[in-house]
């Protein structure tokens, strides 16, 4: 069963798909890239 891609609830059992925050996910990154960096220096 195809559901879309774009939806907020899932039609089959009604489960909400939870909302992806762009700032978790840049701060995610930037932390990745700083104990990459502190690795190498080290």
């Amino acid at each position: 069963m195809k559901i879309d891609a774009r939806s907020k609830v899932c039609e089959v059992c009604n489960y909400e798909f939870p909302d992806h925050n762009r700032g978790l996910k840049w701060a995610a990154f930037l932390l990745a890239v700083l104990l990459l960096l502190l690795y190498l220096w080290w």
